[in-house]
């Protein structure tokens, strides 16, 4: 048995680590991932969440090594995504007598993405099951972030299995946060929460109000590392990105055909560091939408820049703002900038997405005609000196 997989006695971490990871559905997983599974010892033995389903034999090794996988008499899935359920039919093939706890909407994913009549114990918000010397608690979360999700909390223990809540895509030998750090493990937890929970900010904090509630030691997400220290910082992150509170930080993104959109970027650049603004530019050449997500989740100004090319915007402009849309910010500040030869239609359309998202737009878009001049680029200079000056003096 390896005991560092052994998170209290009794409760032990039997995941996948996917090393190769690097594209979860459009996102970029520069580091990986790992699909946590845990296995409860108890009267009752218990696993919580599977693995995706190519990682099956390396959750089958890691159980094998503390149970017999027959002994299992519930497999709890809190979630249907099938990166956390795309095991279980093949546990329940070393596991036949085990039932499927779910919730009522996990029930129905269930039964449509596998097409089973597992025997089902579904659970209601607040429902309890003992299982010898510890009790699972059951709590809803909808939307955070499919209709299905709920996470379960073991009071005995004070351990809070929050499914894909305070989760983050690294694959690690380390099993928990205060082994590789704060830095590295906050940077990819907004970067989760960004690009896949950024939408559902008023479910989160319902979700937020119930976990404060609880006396909590341990967070064992379904993603990453688990938290068995900093807890009130990643608590007190969510509760701020779930209110889309930012910092008085700026993110210019753009892209160039020929160059004079870049030259736009990078004199607002100038302006926005006249006036004092911390800032980051982001090409689109060379940056992932993933990762300009994650400054946008921080950043109070947005500055979007595009030519207009024939007569819409340049397509990777135009994939930042469609995934934009659907994640949905709120609270920021826009500007649109960009250079054409003819048309100029590009600047307008990122406009209208702005407008689409209800965001500030206090300052006129600026669009130049082919190549700028010196005066025209000092112009752009004194907006961006604006544009900072503008965000500092708000609340």
């Amino acid at each position: 048995m390896n005991k560092k997989n052994e998170l209290k006695k009794g409760i032990h971490w039997v995941g996948g680590i996917d090393w190769d990871l690097r594209d979860f559905h459009g996102y970029l997983t520069q580091r990986g991932s790992t699909y946590n599974a845990y296995l409860v010892l108890d009267k009752k033995v218990v696993l919580i969440d599977t693995v995706k389903h190519y990682l099956f034999d390396e959750m089958l090794d890691r159980i094998r090594e503390v149970i017999d996988p027959a002994k299992i008499n519930y497999i709890l899935s809190n979630h249907v995504e099938m990166d956390h359920s795309g095991s279980i039919p093949k546990i329940l093939e070393y596991a036949p007598n085990a039932s499927v706890i779910t919730s009522t909407q996990g029930e129905k994913g269930l039964r449509r993405h596998f097409k089973k009549d597992w025997d089902f114990h579904v659970v209601k918000s607040g429902d309890s099951l003992n299982i010898g010397r510890r009790t699972l608690k059951f709590v809803h979360t909808p939307m955070v972030h499919w209709p299905d999700n709920m996470v379960t909390y073991v009071p005995e223990e004070k351990i809070l299995f929050s499914n894909d809540a305070f989760g983050q895509h690294i694959a690690s030998s380390e099993r928990f946060v205060d082994e590789m750090g704060w830095d590295i493990v906050e940077e990819e937890a907004a970067k989760y929460y960004g690009n896949i929970v950024m939408p559902y900010g008023d479910q989160v904090q319902t979700a937020l109000k119930v976990v404060s509630g609880l006396d909590i030691e341990m967070i064992c997400p379904s993603h990453g590392l688990i938290w068995r220290s900093l807890i009130p910082e990643i608590v007190q992150r969510y509760d701020q990105w779930s209110k889309y509170e930012t910092e008085k930080k700026a993110v210019i993104v753009y892209d160039s055909m020929w160059g004079s959109t870049k030259k736009m970027a990078q004199m607002l650049d100038k302006g926005l560091s006249d006036a004092g603004v911390e800032r980051t530019l982001r090409n689109l050449k060379t940056n992932h939408i993933s990762d300009v997500i994650t400054d946008i989740l921080r950043s109070r100004l947005v500055l979007v820049g595009s030519p207009t090319l024939n007569n819409g915007m340049l397509p990777s402009v135009g994939e930042l703002l469609t995934y934009l849309k659907g994640l949905r910010p709120r609270d920021r500040v826009g500007f649109a900038f960009g250079s054409f030869g003819w048309g100029g239609q590009a600047v307008g359309e990122i406009k209208k997405i702005f407008t689409e998202l209800k965001w500030k737009v206090p300052e006129k878009s600026v669009n130049l005609k082919f190549i700028p001049e010196e005066k025209e680029l000092d112009f752009v200079r004194e907006v961006g000196n604006q544009l900072g000056e503008y965000i500092l003096k708000q609340e």
